[in-house]
């Protein structure tokens, strides 16, 4: 009786032990994490400092932001594009066409997103292994630059990033309630900016769930995958043709989804350029690359490193989420541009920033020194690099943008104003820049038809825009034309009736 009393105690005391134990660990994830916080308040301030906010919008951001702009035209929203982005930036985009406006506001929530992503793994990984996985990925250039943009890569990165440490949680405990909803925002968030990125993304988290223990974490993430999906397929059915005929769409726009290796065009879109089709040319300069090949061995190293401190899954499954989202982009699409591995990169920093940690846990003595200082010095090379290109991309671009205002300037001058339309040779963000409709009669943007651009004309400032060199279309052969900068624009405005 004493003996089976003792033991009962002896239970007690370690059951509340443990619990007590989860109780503190829960405690401390629930606070702010200064490191954490600190590489989020970095990146934000980088974005601020070195992308620029009055940088201009790009031809994608032009579309996105115009379907909730309220001083200019919805422009075409083909197939593959979901409304993420653009009820990210409805907040400032409705009522304010200042870009500065908008970019600091995407600086800041990109910034806040960051943090929770990187919060969410508090438990599984130490804050030093987290702080300098946040500062890998926040550093890369083509992170930095399109964290204030309104494109949806770096969202689907970092809800990506998010989705695995709270599946990996809600696993580990399935009572986890905010493990559940963080997997199901999560999850809508990746299918709310892309939905087939999604599909992609969350192959290995949907495989890891089917076994019968972990039914719970699985229902979150469809769920959440399923809420975010819902107004792109019922899109398909109002405005596509219905979802089998959209998903063709967006498979020909992409110019067909099929075995291609792009490996190369990805290495070759590394030295800053945003869209790599077709995509020809020399390579960067092997130092531009040479941290694209690091990449993988020191995530190996680290998935080396975390299978001897018997942390296998919390390495394993983000690595299988980073192959797998990489894959379409690497190896089924004819062209590349760097944000479409966002999500790869942002996966794979964990276990590379365990790997550049592991010389702390050798011995002291030459070896450590001689490892803390390669790795130290391979980090200030690699950021030196980044920095370079991304502020030779930041002035390429700035000088892009400034050349679509100039001939936005142009049209008001020669009096094509609101109401107007324009055609031709990048006619999508001249338009926008310009405050008009835009339309094409051919390509993967095509709203339009020849007879419809010529009725228009009658009654509305109607432009298009021609490379230089080339012929007008036949319904502009007969209307004004000026030269710009390496084209040229033929416009009609007509009188205004008695």
């Amino acid at each position: 009786m004493a003996g089976s009393a003792h033991a009962t105690r002896e239970t007690a005391r370690r059951v509340g032990l443990r619990r007590g134990r989860t109780g503190i660990r829960r405690t401390r994830s629930a606070r702010l994490a200064p490191p954490l916080a600190a590489v989020a308040a970095a990146f934000t301030l980088a974005q601020l400092l070195l992308v620029r906010p009055g940088m201009g919008l790009g031809w994608d951001e032009t579309v996105y932001v115009s379907q909730v702009a309220g001083h200019a035209p919805a422009a075409y929203f083909s197939a593959p594009r979901a409304r993420g982005v653009s009820l990210l930036v409805a907040p400032v985009a409705t009522w304010s066409s200042s870009t500065v406006l908008l970019r600091i506001h995407l600086a800041l929530l990109s910034g806040l997103a960051l943090y929770l992503a990187l919060r969410a793994w508090r438990g599984l990984f130490p804050d030093r292994v987290l702080a300098l996985a946040g500062a890998l990925f926040a550093s890369l250039w083509v992170t930095l630059f399109y964290g204030p943009q309104a494109m949806p890569n770096y969202w689907v990165a970092v809800g990506a990033l998010a989705a695995v440490a709270c599946f990996l949680r809600a696993r580990r405990d399935h009572r986890d309630r905010a493990a559940l909803w963080g997997l199901a925002a999560s999850g809508a968030l990746l299918a709310w900016m892309r939905p087939m990125d999604a599909v992609w993304v969350t192959l290995p988290l949907l495989a890891a769930g089917l076994p019968r223990g972990h039914r719970r974490p699985l229902a979150a993430l469809l769920a959440g995958l399923a809420a975010g999906a819902l107004e792109w397929v019922v899109e398909a059915y109002v405005g596509y043709g219905g979802l089998l005929r959209r998903l063709a769409d967006a498979s020909a726009i992409q110019g067909g989804l099929g075995l291609r290796v792009a490996v190369v065009d990805q290495l070759r879109s590394l030295g800053g350029r945003a869209l790599c089709r077709p995509c020809t040319g020399p390579l960067p300069h092997p130092l531009v690359t040479a941290w694209w090949f690091v990449l993988p061995l020191a995530a190996g190293l680290g998935l080396a490193i975390a299978v001897r401190a018997r942390r296998t899954a919390p390495t394993l499954l983000p690595l299988a989420c980073a192959v797998t989202a990489a894959f379409p982009y690497l190896f089924l699409i004819g062209y590349a541009a760097p944000r479409f591995l966002l999500p790869a990169y942002a996966l794979l920093a964990i276990p590379v920033a365990e790997a550049l940690l592991g010389p702390r846990t050798m011995r002291p003595g030459a070896r450590r020194t001689v490892a803390v200082t390669l790795v130290a010095l391979g980090l200030a090379a690699h950021l030196a690099v980044q920095l370079a290109v991304l502020t030779a991309v930041v002035r390429r671009t700035t000088a892009d943008h400034r050349e679509w205002s100039r001939t936005a300037s142009t049209l008001h001058r020669l009096g094509v104003r609101a109401p107007c339309l324009l055609t031709g040779h990048e006619a999508i963000p001249v338009a926008y820049y310009a405050g008009c409709s835009s339309a094409a009669t051919s390509g993967h943007n095509a709203n339009s038809t020849a007879a419809a651009i010529a009725r228009t004309a009658r009654g509305t400032p109607v432009a298009a825009l021609v490379p230089a060199g080339s012929r007008p279309p036949g319904y502009a052969r007969t209307w004004t034309s000026v030269p710009l900068a390496g084209e040229r624009l033929y416009y009609v405005v007509p009188k205004p009736g008695p």
